[in-house]
């Protein structure tokens, strides 16, 4: 291991071990953060699907997540101030060799990635994460996994929000020395509706039901 990867995994252990969990008080807030990454994908997709979400789960979760969310590249070390962090789009997603593995370093460190496929990513976003880890696979979560029960009860797993392809959604997860360390929402496009009503026109149910299932995937991030 170099120099660099030994800096970066005695700040993650710093860091993470200090992370909070649930809403305290007396620590500072706070934020989500959002990849970006390079391939011309539209990595920066949904502007307010983060705060939106951050605010849901400040009244329903009593967290203390900043409104404003953070922006941090995929071969960045400011990654490893962030215990969430979320990724979008709709098109190419290209990690370089370096990038990659700072990413799979953040993971193996206690980060956690969601995936949220915006329509379009699925085929560029697989490629680019078995770069980061060659030897695992995504793995449908079952329906009664913590992730669907951990603030919100889904008894059917993943919510549908948009129609997309017409597929079912589904919920993949990839799972590191028993952890789920990035889980992909799939063919539902939660971050759309974590949007402003008036950006996509959701009815109100369908929204309440992406930030519930937001709501789920942060706590879990932030408990297991």
């Amino acid at each position: 291991m170099n120099n660099l990867n030994v800096k970066i995994l005695l700040l993650a252990i710093i860091l993470f071990f200090g992370s909070f969990r649930i809403a305290d008080e007396k620590k500072p807030p706070l934020k989500l953060a959002l990849l970006k990454y390079n391939g011309g994908g539209d990595w920066y997709a949904n502007p307010t699907a983060l705060p939106n979400l951050a605010k849901f789960c400040n009244d329903k979760l009593k967290t203390n997540f900043e409104l404003e969310y953070a922006t941090v590249d995929v071969g960045s070390v400011e990654i490893f101030d962030y215990s969430f962090v979320h990724m979008t789009g709709h098109g190419n997603v290209v990690f370089s060799p370096a990038e990659a593995e700072n990413l799979r370093l953040y993971l193996q460190s206690g980060g956690f990635l969601h995936i949220d496929d915006n329509y379009g990513m699925d085929p560029f976003v697989r490629p680019a994460m078995k770069m980061v880890f060659p030897e695992l696979e995504f793995v449908e979560l079952p329906f009664s996994h913590e992730i669907y029960h951990s603030a919100y009860d889904f008894k059917s797993g993943l919510p549908k929000i948009h129609k997309h392809d017409d597929k079912p959604a589904q919920g993949f997860g990839l799972v590191w020395e028993g952890r789920v360390i990035c889980y992909y929402s799939y063919e539902t496009d939660l971050g759309d509706g974590w949007e402003d009503q008036d950006v996509h026109n959701d009815p109100e149910d369908k929204r309440q039901e992406a930030l519930k299932m937001g709501a789920n995937i942060v706590q879990f991030a932030y408990e297991y």
